[in-house]
């Protein structure tokens, strides 16, 4: 057991437990069914199959380009057109579905399995995390079944999901309309994190998950009871880790409406610094808070210092950009403020572009403050604060270091049972 839910990156990342669960179950043939009924759902919401009298006869015909050199991400494509309607395929939309498909396919069959278990194997210590844990396996459906349609829209059936996703990513629905390809990236990316989340999940509940574990063995001795404390960490650790993905999204966005090859110093400095580097540590704090630490403990001083160094600019400049960094592109939460209030051009202002009232809020207070604390608490004071996001027995850090001793990481498991770890 020990062997089997251990924390390696490498194995995260590639949803090692999740597909072991799926071979395990003998339940491929669930991620075929739920991964063609998202398909079809999303080709007819979009507008890519349509059903229509049409009469005639069946032809078939391959689109190289647009003529004018736009929109290169939807070519080649393939047009269908038959008795019974058509069918339009755009080469990314298209591929970008199959990929959020067989995603959907992975996380609602695992949902799936999870809530048998949990069901069938109902215990009253288990019984507590049933709710969350079904609830957690189920939020790649959830995310993806927002955005249904949209990585490819063309017709208004999915036009609730892209204003969602204009929100996220600080733009505006017309633009994401003209600009479709940042759809399926922004697709992509959401799923694969959620899946992230549902590996975790496997991991932390083994000892629920796992048919072989017993009760007070070492796997559901491990399992963290589910507390006031434990859940409000878990939710901070999700907001943070949903506003990371967003906002490193958000650098992808801009290129919709500014080029790379023509972008300024300035803009390439935010969208370095400011988006990928405080956004990769806060995905790096929510998923492995200890591992983080211990990987910073680490580096040689020089390395530290300049690791939580440029994190710590990065975050400053989210916070607030001066005018002379604002006039090359650099843009902060202070800036869009004085925008808003009307403040003199002296001052920095920056336009938030096209959000305003509740959608802006949203922007400001899961992205750029609760990333710009997170990245700052990281610069400044790691073990005190990202320590804090840690749960479970041995992996909180004391005052005063980085990373936990051996000595501290909690009382040694009984002879025979099998070590599982915490919580990441």
């Amino acid at each position: 057991m020990a062997s089997r839910y251990r924390l390696d990156p490498i194995e995260i990342v590639t949803l090692r437990h999740v597909r072991s669960l799926i071979a395990s179950s003998s339940a491929r043939g669930g991620v075929l069914f739920f991964a063609l009924l998202y398909a079809l759902g999303s080709a007819f919401s979009s507008g890519m199959i349509l059903i229509a009298r049409l009469g005639g006869s069946y032809t078939v015909t391959w689109l190289w380009g647009s003529g004018n050199g736009t929109e290169f991400w939807n070519y080649p494509g393939l047009l269908v057109v038959a008795p019974w309607g058509f069918i339009e395929a755009p080469f990314f939309p298209t591929l970008a579905m199959i990929v959020v498909a067989i995603g959907v396919g992975y996380g609602m069959t695992v949902a799936f399995l999870l809530t048998a278990r949990l069901l069938k194997n109902r215990s009253r210590e288990a019984g507590g995390a049933t709710a969350t844990s079904a609830v957690a396996g189920l939020t790649p459906a959830m995310i993806t079944l927002v955005t249904l349609g949209a990585c490819c829209s063309t017709t208004a059936a999915a036009s609730a999901g892209v204003g969602l996703v204009a929100v996220a990513a600080g733009t505006t629905t017309n633009n994401l309309l003209l600009n479709n390809w940042f759809l399926g990236v922004f697709q992509i990316a959401i799923v694969w994190v959620a899946l992230l989340a549902q590996e975790l999940l496997l991991i932390v509940y083994a000892g629920l998950f796992d048919p072989s574990a017993r009760p007070g063995s070492g796997a559901a001795a491990a399992t963290p009871r589910l507390t006031g404390r434990s859940v409000a960490i878990g939710t901070a650790r999700a907001l943070v880790l949903v506003g990371a993905v967003l906002w490193s999204l958000s650098m992808v966005a801009e290129w919709t409406t500014v080029s790379p090859a023509t972008a300024s110093a300035g803009l390439w400095f935010q969208w370095i610094v400011e988006h990928q580097v405080v956004a990769g540590v806060a995905i790096a704090v929510a998923l492995f808070p200890t591992g983080t630490l211990a990987l910073l403990d680490r580096l040689s001083r020089p390395a530290n210092l300049a690791v939580r160094g440029l994190v710590l600019v990065g975050a400053g400049a989210m916070l607030w950009s001066p005018p002379p960094f604002a006039a090359w592109g650099l843009d902060g939460f202070v800036n869009q403020v004085l925008f808003v209030v009307g403040a003199p051009a002296a001052w920095g202002p920056l336009s938030p572009g096209g959000l305003a009232g509740a959608a802006l809020l949203f922007r400001w207070g899961i992205e750029y403050l609760l990333l710009a604390g997170v990245g700052i608490g990281f610069a400044v004071r790691p073990d005190r604060w990202i320590g804090r996001l840690a749960v479970g027995r041995g992996w909180s850090v004391p005052e005063g270091r980085t990373c936990p001793a051996p000595s501290e990481s909690g009382p040694a498991p009984p002879a025979g049972a099998s070590s599982v770890p915490p919580s990441p």
